[in-house]
Formats: C-alpha cells, structure tokens, sequence
C-alpha cells in the first residue's frame, strides 16, 4: 500500500470499529430495562437505596463490584441469606458475632423497621439483575477459612476451576467410590443446589457460619430427636436430617443468628426444589458426617 491508501484504511477501519461500538452502546441500553428488571424498581427498592447510600454502606461493602472491600460483597446476598435471616442480622449484628474471634464487625446502624425492610426490597432487586455472573468475589462469611472449607458460591467455584467438583472427604466421612455413589452426588448438591447448603454450612468442626457447622452432624441429631423441644417426626438420625432440609423450623438450633420466634432462617424451599432422589442423595451425603 501507498501512503494514501495506508491513510484511507486506517480511516475506514477506525470508522467500522466506532460503528460497532455505536451498535453495541445501543443494543445494550436497549436490554437494560430486561437485565435490570426496570418494572421492579417499586417506591420501595428507591427507598431501600436511599437507605444504602444515606448509610454509607458503600464505605465497606460492594454491588456489582463497585464499593470498598472491606467487607463482603452484597450483591447476591438475598440469595445466600432469607430475608428473616438478613431483618435479625440488620437489627442487631454483634448477636452474629462472637467478638473474642472476629475483628472486622459490622456496626449496628440502628435502622428503623421500615428502612430494615427497604433495604433488603433494594438487595433483592440487586440480585435478580443479570449481571452476566459479576463479580466473581466470593462471598466470605467468617472473615476467616480453614483448610479445605469453601466459603465461595457454587458459581464462584465453578468459574475458579471448572474441573474441581468435589473436595476432600470432610471428618468422619465414609469413602466416596466414584460419581455414582449417592454421597458423592450429594456432595455436589451440597455445593451446586441454589442456595447452595455451604454457602451458610461449613463442614469443618467449630466453624459456624450463617447456619451452624454441620461437622458431626449426624452424631447431634440423635441428641436432636431426645430433645423436648423437639417437634418433628424422626426416630433416626438420617430420617431427622432429611427433615431438617424439608422442614427447617421441626427443630431450631439455639441461638439468636439461627432463627426468631421459632422460625429457622434456612430456606424452607428445599422439598419443592429437588426431587425425591436429590434429597435421598444429599441426606446420604450429611449422614456420613460423624
């Protein structure tokens, strides 16, 4: 090419391009009101926001990966967390801490029931946006890991390492021989099933999470079923903890971060989400934690 037609390609090629990018600028404002659920921006989620930002929660914690990192991200958190769960937790934090262990502790704002309510309006909408599986920053709960304990979401872990389905055998498990064999299965159900159990269950001894750790889970639930409190229908342990998935509120553990009034924070979902077989399969996965 001569200097001429150099110059004339240049100037095409920069034109195509900045056609392109028009295209795409507009064809993605275009889909904004599906991706963001624009009808479901109710006077409420306003609210909710103006609680967010008259708060300042953005000094410590991030939506879509914007904010400080300090604490974790939130924009997902209406689906790891019920709403009973996330009212109990705004009212009072310091009740899901134990203050001799943690350092990073999320000041009590003393919200109003209504700004409590419009908040968690504003996060779930933020979490029903399709934001095409951003971040990929996993959702730290504890503020601290053991070894072999994954504090991430399914998706996070998957899109991590995509080969990496299951981990190694908690305490007390009973070996797994291949992906047929039901603990396995339900093993990745453990992980994969939306909300995803270790999202708020850890497997490793004394780390407690949203939800208490569920090492030697099927040891406590005879003391379960002895209990008084107890109101459900088991008579074993493995009939107890199929139960639990089903009916969360048959047996509350104690404890303030666990449940109000009675009512579990777990989500009582489970029975209608998976089928028979998935249930047989995780319970089989739970049952051999000793």
């Amino acid at each position: 090419m001569n200097k001429r037609q150099t110059r004339l390609f240049a100037i095409g090629c920069t034109g195509v391009a900045a056609l392109v990018f028009l295209g795409m600028t507009i064809d993605t404002h275009r889909q904004f009101p599906k991706l963001t659920n624009e009808d479901k921006l109710t006077p409420q989620v306003v609210a909710g926001k103006d609680v967010w930002h008259k708060n300042n929660c953005i000094n410590c914690h991030t939506l879509f990966g914007e904010g400080a990192y300090y604490a974790p991200d939130l924009t997902k958190i209406t689906k790891l967390r019920g709403e009973q769960y996330l009212q109990a937790y705004l009212r009072d934090p310091s009740k899901f801490y134990d203050e001799q262990r943690h350092r990073r502790l999320m000041p009590k704002q003393d919200l109003s029931d209504a700004d409590i309510t419009n908040l968690i309006s504003f996060l779930d909408w933020v979490s029903n946006v399709d934001n095409q599986g951003w971040p990929p920053r996993p959702l730290l709960v504890t503020g601290a890991s053991l070894p072999g304990t994954d504090l991430a979401s399914p998706q996070q872990a998957a899109s991590s390492n995509p080969a990496a389905t299951t981990t190694p055998a908690p305490p007390g498990a009973r070996p797994m021989a291949g992906d047929e064999n039901p603990m396995a299965l339900g093993e990745r159900l453990f992980r994969t099933v939306a909300p995803a159990c270790n999202a708020c269950h850890s497997v490793a001894p004394g780390v407690n999470m949203a939800g208490p750790s569920l090492a030697g889970v099927s040891a406590r639930a005879a003391q379960a079923i002895a209990s008084p409190d107890y109101k459900g229908k088991a008579k074993d342990a493995q009939t107890y903890i199929r139960e639990s998935i089903e009916v969360p509120s048959a047996y509350v553990v104690p404890g303030p971060m666990y449940s109000a009034n009675g009512v579990s924070f777990m989500p009582n979902t489970y029975a209608k989400a998976l089928t028979p077989e998935q249930l047989d399969q995780l319970t089989a996965y739970l049952s051999s934690l000793k």
